[in-house]
């Protein structure tokens, strides 16, 4: 019996390890920053924002093709970030990694 517990304590080890050994720095920021945009309720003050252009400043009513644009650019730019993230997480590069994250979490107001 002793032999089995061996086996399986030790086997328990060699798969724990290799589960952590593929985690790198920023891997749970990375989840929870997903989990939390899979959250996200629909809707004008909770979808992805940039900056105000210009011709915003200047009293122009924006078209549903110009919000649907700048709605596309920012979710374009969050998934660029999280990729981003991703990838220096992989590189094992903390400070790119969570530089990244801060991008995206901005695009969605999560801060």
């Amino acid at each position: 019996m002793h032999r089995l517990q061996f086996v399986l304590l030790t086997s328990g080890f060699c798969i724990g390890g290799a589960i952590a050994a593929e985690a790198g720095p920023c891997t749970a920021q990375i989840a929870d920053v997903e989990r939390r945009l899979q959250h996200i309720a629909p809707g004008p003050a909770s979808g992805p924002t940039l900056q105000q252009s210009v011709g915003a400043q200047l009293h122009r009513q924006p078209t549903p093709g110009s919000v649907q644009t700048a709605e596309d650019k920012a979710r374009s730019d969050a998934q660029a970030a999280l990729a981003r993230a991703r990838q220096a997480d992989a590189a094992g590069d903390l400070d790119a990694c969570a530089k990244a994250l801060q991008e995206a979490k901005a695009v969605y107001g999560l801060e």
